[in-house]
């Protein structure tokens, strides 16, 4: 069934309630209770959506996902509730009062901005995913703020709102798209019309080219929870800034140009960058404020000698360095008794589960240890501690 209407009869609605908190395992049990009283495609429209719905409740809480309504694509690549809120919190804060937010998919940032007092009008092109958004307007008591329309966003007429808001589809029939002129629409687009509105943000994939950035657009890399989210490029705020934005916070990074760390030998702390602090190019503006180096000059660890508190990096203590060998650290780990062991790496080829698996074929004891792979002056190197608290 690729129609959202039946869901939305009464009937369909009884079914959802009825199959909410189906377990996987217990599907084909409840389908074949249901269809007694049911049509076959309406039971297993309700139970795809009960799946759908699941798989939502991490970016969209479960009351939200509860009530609404999802295409396979729209879980996958809707904004988390979180990230569009702080975007949407941007957006006022800038006096915006009325966004047209094209390639809106299911509605996730049509409904944040919503909820932060917002006019929007939501346009997609794909009719169920369009039906999602409305549906999802009116489950969520936002359908007086939230206009949703069918169309082509390229047709669309722009010019009364106070922004733009662009989410180009960057998957297609094979998968994630990384050339930004294969998005559907072009980010040549997107940005041609973001020039033409007050105020706009695209949103992007974090791995664009800081080359690619237009001259008079803010660049913001955020992360949610330590994982890297999306790249926006803001119009109307601030040319040519870099800045990184860690949430929950928001916690917000802002770059100063300042020139690559000198790499130095590895003190007793190693500080790990966020992930949008790395994406941003803003390792330079943390170590400076750590007193700090970098392990080699081409990885993004910090190597310091004070433990000193910052948002924008995690610290560990570092115990033990050792040159790339499975052996001996298999050997300093039983004698350690290390029986909970994280691997981490950059600039290594090496799978962490691989060394995990030969280094710790069994737990050891009561301990606990991190390992980084990664390289230092250039070398293979295994540098071995745990998590430094802040005293």
């Amino acid at each position: 069934m690729n129609d959202l209407a039946p869901l939305l009869t009464p009937e369909g609605r009884a079914l959802l309630d009825d199959v909410r908190d189906t377990a996987p395992a217990d599907e084909l049990a409840v389908a074949t209770r249901l269809r007694r009283e049911h049509p076959a495609d309406l039971v297993s429209a309700a139970l795809g959506q009960a799946r759908l719905r699941q798989r939502a409740a991490v970016k969209f809480g479960a009351e939200d996902a509860g009530r609404m309504f999802f295409t396979p694509n729209g879980v996958e690549q809707s904004t988390r509730a979180s990230v569009a809120a702080y975007r949407a919190e941007r957006l006022v804060a800038l006096g915006v009062r009325s966004v047209a937010d094209l390639c809106c998919g299911i509605g996730g940032d049509a409904i944040a901005l919503a909820r932060a007092g917002i006019r929007v009008l939501a346009v997609d092109r794909d009719p169920l995913t369009a039906a999602a958004a409305r549906a999802n307007a009116e489950a969520l008591g936002l359908a007086d703020l939230m206009e949703v329309r069918e169309a082509d966003v390229t047709d669309v007429d722009t010019s009364s709102y106070d922004a733009v808001f662009v989410d180009p589809a960057r998957r297609g029939g094979r998968g994630r798209i990384f050339d930004p002129e294969a998005y559907s629409p072009p980010l040549s687009w997107a940005i041609d019309t973001a020039r033409g509105a007050p105020h706009a943000a695209l949103k992007i994939a974090p791995g664009i080219p800081h080359e690619t950035v237009p001259a008079e657009a803010e660049a913001e890399w955020i992360s949610d929870g330590g994982d890297v989210k999306e790249a926006v490029l803001w119009f109307g705020t601030a040319p040519g800034t870099v800045r990184a934005t860690l949430l929950p916070g928001p916690r917000t990074l802002l770059g100063r140009d300042l020139p690559d760390p000198e790499a130095r030998p590895v003190g007793r702390y190693l500080y790990e960058p966020d992930g949008a602090v790395i994406r941003a190019h803003l390792v330079a503006e943390v170590a400076e404020e750590l007193n700090g180096g970098l392990i080699d000059p081409t990885i993004a660890y910090i190597t310091a000698d004070a433990l000193l508190p910052t948002p924008y990096a995690t610290a560990y203590e570092i115990t033990d360095r050792l040159p790339f060998n499975v052996k001996k650290l298999k050997s300093l780990l039983r004698e350690r008794e290390v029986g909970i062991l994280t691997v981490k790496k950059r600039g290594s080829a090496v799978e962490p589960e691989e060394l995990r698996r030969k280094a710790l074929p069994k737990p050891q004891g009561p301990h606990a240890a991190t390992v980084f792979l990664t390289r230092v002056a250039g070398a293979p190197t295994m540098l071995v501690g745990a998590p430094a608290p802040l005293r």
